[in-house]
């Protein structure tokens, strides 16, 4: 199937459907009927099929003119954020919607193709005849050599720079192939849909879009002023207080499918256009199972378990989502995905969620361990931070399912004598890292505002470090959690200085800054008494585990050698009694 051929190989419809639109805009008739669309029960598209196609309404506005997703990108976006968007805000997509005479002219130019090729042909059995379109072609190509696939192992890359030399990073245009790319399913914070769509060709690639709207009203009217055939939407429940915050792409190509987890938005300046912020990406491509046998016996691991289980919790189509089960997951079962769903999870949900969620990831990769780790966190935001929800981080990156510290909270406050609980608290101070630019550092490039919660006595100023990137003058937006063991003396060989090691290495790369909103909060549910975790925000990110005999004693930069892309220089300044942080709003 030709990349652009979303009727599936049907130039007859094509063509009728372009013509008829045609004759819409010039005021004519056509004496062809509409096509109609299927039952509201098939109203999505699953991974494999191609569109549906759209009813044409006579009359109706080709230039629909609100709202957008620009207009429904949450109010609290970071001043200096928007200062770096240069373009000027389009009101819809439908601006720069289809251009329906090219798209007639190219159908056209395909159906003359097709047809001498058929010619040519002869009277070949059309059983055995080789398949013209790009889609048989590359589907052999990936079902015979699966490693010709362009990350068939998953990789973890820095985000391009304009202005700094190319090492291993990555385009946008490099991420999205927009000539082979049919469907995208696309989740971001911020979204500027103008640029977004320069680089995806909506002539060949069908659009879910996973956001934020802030009533039902502006979800019927967002989807209202799209072309429908070409971008659907879907809209995730929403806690009163949160963010729609995940940045998640899911990229259908002809025989395999990209998993894209990267730290940036839908923006130009998150993605190097303006060489002054860089993000961090984890890609991985899954084949397509050829096979139909093979399909239907195919049984997702914890990473596409997890990664369904979040999707279905965004509802998003069903089809859609089951359709994942087409794909060959079996090398992401080294990582593991790991997510924040925007809500309040009881039962044993909790444990699936969240930091609680983290914990039980770590643990399922055999990377859990009760002895001292090392957490090095480089985060886009810094809000009010205290030692309560950093020590549930930390044990969580031990393989804790955070009930060790909600045991501790709940024993400090109890009215009664409570059993002790199990563990001892961490040296946060020694082993825990937070980077983050100083305002010195920002000033350097962008301006940035302070807040009054830095000097209160509970935030743990001790543990901040100044966040430099390696590339000298870019600011992040990376969100990364690098976990090791911590280098320690046995108490039995003390005099010979012997090493112990303690777990293993993993990196976090996703979309979650080191806030409560982004990892949650397990309390006590009211009436049952059982563990309840609220969190505010929907995020996701993946685990990447290093494979090594043993890494203690290690340095962060060695540890993380060939995995994942160390960003920030270390070690790393700690904050001055008179330096302060660049602070703003959630990213």
């Amino acid at each position: 199937m030709d990349g652009s051929d979303v009727f599936d190989g049907d130039e007859d419809a094509a063509l009728r459907y372009a013509i008829a639109l045609s004759l819409q805009e010039s005021g004519g008739h056509s004496s062809e009927k509409p096509i109609e669309i299927g039952s509201d029960d098939d109203d999505d598209d699953d991974l494999d099929k191609g569109p549906k196609y759209p009813p044409i309404v006579r009359g109706a506005s080709s230039q629909p003119t609100r709202p957008s997703l620009r207009d429904a990108t949450p109010k609290d976006v970071p001043k200096p954020m928007q200062q770096c968007t240069s373009t000027t805000a389009v009101n819809t997509f439908a601006t720069l919607g289809l251009d329906r005479k090219k798209m007639e002219e190219e159908r056209l130019a395909r159906l003359r193709k097709r047809k001498a090729s058929e010619s040519d042909a002869g009277d070949q059995d059309r059983r055995q005849r080789p398949k013209l379109d790009t889609e048989a072609r590359i589907d052999s190509t990936a079902e015979s050599n699966p490693r010709r696939l362009p990350f068939p192992k998953g990789v973890v890359k820095k985000t391009w720079a304009a202005g700094f030399p190319r090492e291993d990073d990555i385009k946008i245009e490099e991420v999205l192939q927009k000539d082979e790319l049919e469907l995208a399913v696309l989740s971001s914070f911020q979204w500027d849909e103008e640029w977004m769509l320069s680089k995806i060709d909506i002539t060949k690639t069908r659009i879910v879009c996973i956001a934020f709207a802030s009533s039902e009203a502006q979800q019927e009217e967002m989807k209202a002023n799209v072309p429908a055939s070409r971008i659907r939407f879907c809209f995730p429940p929403m806690m009163p207080a949160g963010n729609m915050h995940s940045k998640l792409q899911l990229l259908k190509y002809p025989g395999y499918l990209r998993i894209v987890v990267p730290s940036g938005n839908l923006v130009p300046f998150d993605w190097g256009e303006t060489g002054s912020l860089e993000n961090m990406v984890f890609l991985v491509d899954l084949p397509r199972i050829e096979d139909a046998e093979s399909r239907a016996i195919n049984n997702l691991n914890e990473f596409g378990e997890e990664l369904c289980y979040f999707l279905r919790a965004q509802g998003l189509n069903e089809k859609l989502v089951a359709s994942l089960a087409n794909y060959d997951f079996s090398e992401t079962d080294r990582y593991r995905f790991i997510h924040t769903i925007g809500t309040s999870h009881v039962g044993d949900k909790w444990q699936r969620t969240g930091y609680c969620g983290l914990g039980r990831a770590v643990a399922s990769l055999g990377l859990n361990t009760d002895k001292d780790i090392e957490v090095d966190f480089v985060t886009s935001s810094l809000g009010s931070l205290n030692r309560e929800f950093l020590t549930a981080i930390y044990f969580a990156a031990q393989g804790d399912d955070g009930l060790k510290e909600y045991g501790m909270r709940a024993s400090k406050g109890a009215k009664r004598k409570a059993p002790e609980p199990t563990g001892r608290e961490p040296d946060l101070e020694s082993r825990f890292r937070i980077y983050f630019p100083s305002r010195d550092t920002v000033v350097r490039s962008r301006l940035g505002e302070n807040s009054k919660w830095w000097d209160a006595a509970t935030f743990p100023r001790a543990l901040v470090r100044d966040c430099q990137s390696t590339r000298p003058g870019l600011l992040m937006h990376n969100k990364l959690m690098l976990v090791r063991p911590s280098p320690t003396t046995s108490p039995s060989s003390s005099s010979s200085g012997e090493e112990r090691s303690a777990g293993g290495a993993y990196a976090y790369v996703g979309s979650a800054n080191l806030s409560e909103s982004a990892w949650g909060r397990l309390t006590k549910e009211r009436g049952t008494g059982n563990p309840k975790l609220t969190c505010r925000n929907w995020e996701c990110g993946v685990l990447v585990p290093v494979r090594a005999p043993t890494t203690s004693g290690k340095d962060l930069a060695a540890t993380f050698e060939g995995v994942v892309p160390v960003p920030m220089g270390v070690p790393a300044e700690a904050y001055a009694a008179s330096r302060r942080p660049w602070l703003y709003l959630e990213s």
